[in-house]
């Protein structure tokens, strides 16, 4: 009796480690995605990259998930801006 008790615990152990082992892409497919634009002002870098970031996504037929992270910087006679997101398919 204490043997099979003893079993079915050593089971469930092992299909429990062998869960956690798994990595997390083969649960679920995730990844940052990103886009990039150069423009005039720092309002419309910031738009065309955030657009460029959607068109990424969309196109790799994932979901969004969290906030977007932009950053930009000044060049001569513009901004350059990269906005990244986490998404999972």
């Amino acid at each position: 009796m204490k043997t099979k008790i003893m079993l079915a615990g050593l089971a469930v152990l092992a299909l429990g480690a062998t869960a956690l082992a798994m990595p997390a892409a083969a649960q679920s497919k995730c990844a940052m995605y990103g886009g990039e634009a150069t423009m005039v002002t720092e309002d419309l870098a910031k738009f065309m990259a955030n657009a460029a970031l959607g068109n990424s996504i969309k196109g790799a037929s994932a979901k969004s998930s969290g906030a977007v992270k932009m950053t930009c910087k000044s060049q001569g006679l513009g901004t350059y801006c990269i906005a990244r997101q986490k998404a999972c398919k």
